[in-house]
């Protein structure tokens, strides 16, 4: 498993202080002294350098409560959830689709992938410079440009088309700084920055067998094929993405878990259905994750936010396994022998953010527990070929994958297969997994489904989230408005 120390802090302060002051780089160094490079040509601090990448992703602008309100309570999936009274700061709108610029989820989520952003783009830099054994220095270098990839990947789909950083710019250079942070690229142009990363990071990244264990959780080979099949899929690229899930399939790195409660719990961390996860342990796990979506009452387990909708159960056929796996109902004896409270605000949680203070891995801090987030799975893989290859008129290739989660689930196979078939299997198999509400835009359902759910959705304004007011207020107005807000 990755491991995220202090030395990390260390290098970036290192790296901030070359990027604050220019004129003090690294070839007016006395000789007589270690330089930041030759600091880094250690492959031990190089690779520390790329931990502070992974590290980015615990903090709680990254993948906590604005990141939850955004892709999931937004989703006819989920409910604000909590007490009526509380709104969460902008979670409430979210939940109406009454959202606005300046609401703070938006913010967190810009900053938070530029910080991420920022740091690949540091460590690129330094990377390129370094005198490393080739095959070490490809790989932290992939490993870069897929976190790089992945950040672009959420912004894209929150945002539409963003400012395009892939270097380190001086903070003081007001010029390059109006001219790329502050300017928006097209849609396609960030698509084409998150393949073009992506490719070379396929080229440099070993295969998930070919790490030791020591480096669990770092992305591999397969890693990138996943992210990249999914960055085609939303652009309806659907031989690339069926080629590209292929791949995954046919490197036999990855195979279904035989129990699909298991894949969320800690038994499935880094399991055989693992392509990418957010590694978490007891002392630095994901920043209120767990916390901000367990149940709210006495015994108190969290915040309650986030809550299964009716919908969603509703959906579900009653023997589908899945849904036992992803909604915790009340009342009820939890997996691990615990018995849900009465007393509890809600009816119903986010089973897969629980973390079993019985069963697992447990030193009482609930806003920061050892739960990976899972952030590609090798079942999202086999819904990606599937809905391509039915897009393509393979019908019976499309079908013989699907038929394979619904073995897994517990139901019969289906005889024939359809479009709506597809999305109703991937509502189902990533339910509450931070997916559905780009799912619905994507595939032009959005409208159909929140009226179902009482909300009206705006077409031309509501596939695109507004670009974070401050960020304009920042730009002096360089940064353009998405249509609507």
């Amino acid at each position: 498993m990755i491991k995220i120390n202090s030395l990390t802090a260390f290098i970036l302060l290192i790296i901030s202080s070359l990027i604050i002051s220019c004129e003090k780089q690294l070839d007016v160094e006395p000789n007589d002294r270690m330089t930041e490079i030759d600091f880094l040509n250690n492959p031990e601090n190089a690779e520390s350098l790329i931990n502070g990448i992974y590290n980015k992703q615990l903090d709680w602008n990254m993948y906590s409560f604005s990141w939850i309100g955004v892709t999931s309570i937004t989703s006819d999936d989920a409910d604000k959830g909590s007490t009526i009274n509380d709104t969460g700061t902008d979670k409430k709108k979210l939940d109406e689709l009454k959202w606005e610029a300046s609401d703070i989820s938006f913010q967190d989520i810009w900053k938070s992938r530029y910080d991420g952003i920022y740091r690949a783009n540091v460590a690129i830099h330094y990377l390129e410079q370094l005198s490393l054994d080739e095959s070490t220095k490809n790989r932290l270098l992939g490993e870069a440009k897929f976190l790089r990839a992945l950040f672009y990947f959420d912004l894209v789909r929150c945002f539409g088309g963003v400012p395009i950083v892939t270097s380190m710019i001086d903070i003081n250079d007001n010029q390059t700084i109006n001219s790329v942070i502050f300017v928006r690229k097209s849609q396609q142009e960030t698509y084409q920055q998150i393949e073009a990363d992506l490719l070379d990071a396929i080229q440099k990244l070993p295969l998930k067998s070919e790490y030791a264990s020591t480096d669990l959780g770092r992305a591999t080979k397969g890693a990138a094929q996943g992210l990249l099949a999914k960055a085609y899929l939303y652009q309806q690229k659907w031989s690339n993405a069926a080629f590209m899930a292929g791949e995954v399939i046919n490197s036999n790195q990855y195979q279904l878990m035989a129990d699909v409660s298991h894949v969320w719990r800690e038994i499935g961390e880094n399991g055989s259905e693992s392509l990418y996860e957010v590694q978490a342990t007891l002392t630095k796990g994901i920043q209120s994750y767990t916390d901000v979506q367990g149940p709210r009452g006495t015994p108190d387990l969290g915040w309650g936010f986030n809550t299964p909708s009716l919908s969603l159960v509703n959906s579900f056929d009653t023997n589908d396994l899945r849904l036992k796996a992803a909604v915790m109902f009340v009342p009820s004896t939890l997996w691990d022998g615990y018995q849900t409270s009465t007393s509890w605000t809600n009816p119903r949680y986010n089973y897969k953010a629980y973390q079993s203070s019985i069963a697992e891995s447990w030193n009482g801090n609930k806003s920061e527990t050892a739960k990976n987030l899972r952030i590609l799975k090798f079942s999202d893989i086999i819904l990606i070929k599937a809905e391509s290859e039915l897009q393509l008129g393979n019908q019976s290739e499309a079908l013989g994958l699907i038929n394979s989660l619904r073995f897994r689930a517990g139901l019969p196979d289906r005889n024939s297969i359809t479009l709506q078939d597809i999305y109703n299997e991937r509502r189902w198999e990533m339910a509450m997994e931070h997916d559905r509400w780009f799912d619905l835009v994507r595939t032009g359902q959005a409208k159909t489904a929140m009226a179902a759910d009482g909300k009206t959705f705006i077409e031309g304004k509501h596939e695109l989230f507004p670009i974070p007011s401050e960020q304009i207020i920042a730009s002096g107005g360089l940064l353009t408005q998405n249509f609507g807000y």
